[in-house]
């Protein structure tokens, strides 16, 4: 199948992350995926959830949403309709539990991170680039409170990575667009940290089943996305852990 720029099956689209986005959020970026921008803001409340009161441990919580005209028809607001939509609910969920997974959230304190991704232009992969963009702005907002003496040390375990892959025409690619993940007739997201070790599988088939062997081969080729997009964190972040 021929990608556009001649894009390799195994190989993922550009990432350009700008930091200290949003000039009064802790931790802030511009992620750029290909043709996908998100920003993404980490804000510190000093606060936890009812359930967390009184046990000395932190939270970690993520809001997804896209402006209205992210995509090629103009989309209404949630606040318009009066309900988040279930797609938006299960991707923040997701951005969540994959950030909560690489920090120690006893370490964190009696403090909310409160992450919000804001697509301003999607073209495939936007849960992906929202965990990627999330996971630095996490970063800096854990490192602000560490230079202001409320963290003796940054509390992230591992680095995560992200990436989707799928199978168009019978072949496996790697970082699927908008057009590549409208053909696929399997697509699957996966978020994993440096180690190896998966945080969240999400897949479906599209017209038939997939098999075994299949899904064993797209985690592989995950892999090597997840390890470049790694790559990509630890040139911006250095050694974090």
């Amino acid at each position: 199948m021929l990608r556009p720029n001649n894009r390799k099956f195994d190989e993922i689209r550009p990432i350009d992350i700008s930091r200290n986005y949003i000039k009064y959020a802790e931790g802030s970026t511009l992620i750029k995926m290909g043709d996908t921008k998100i920003v993404c803001t980490a804000s510190v409340e000093n606060k936890v959830p009812l359930f967390l009161r009184g046990i000395k441990q932190g939270w970690i919580s993520a809001e997804y949403s896209m402006i209205p005209r992210a995509n090629q028809i103009r989309n209404i607001r949630d606040s318009i309709k009066g309900k988040i939509n279930g797609r938006s609910s299960e991707i923040q969920r997701l951005i969540g539990r994959s950030l909560r997974a690489v920090v120690n959230l006893n370490d964190l304190g009696e403090r909310t991170i409160w992450i919000d991704c804001d697509v301003i232009q999607a073209d495939g992969g936007t849960r992906i680039s929202a965990i990627i963009g999330s996971f630095i702005a996490l970063y800096d907002a854990l490192n602000y409170l560490k230079a202001e003496g409320q963290l003796d040390k940054i509390p992230i375990k591992d680095y995560i990575g992200a990436i989707s892959v799928g199978i168009i025409d019978g072949e496996m690619l790697l970082d699927l667009n908008f057009k590549e993940d409208s053909q696929a007739q399997v697509d699957l997201n996966i978020a994993m940290t440096e180690k190896g070790e998966i945080i969240e599988i999400q897949g479906t088939a599209e017209s038939r089943p997939f098999s075994k062997r299949n899904l064993h081969e797209l985690i592989k080729l995950a892999e090597v996305g997840i390890k470049k997009v790694i790559e990509k964190e630890k040139e911006i972040l250095g050694k974090i852990c």
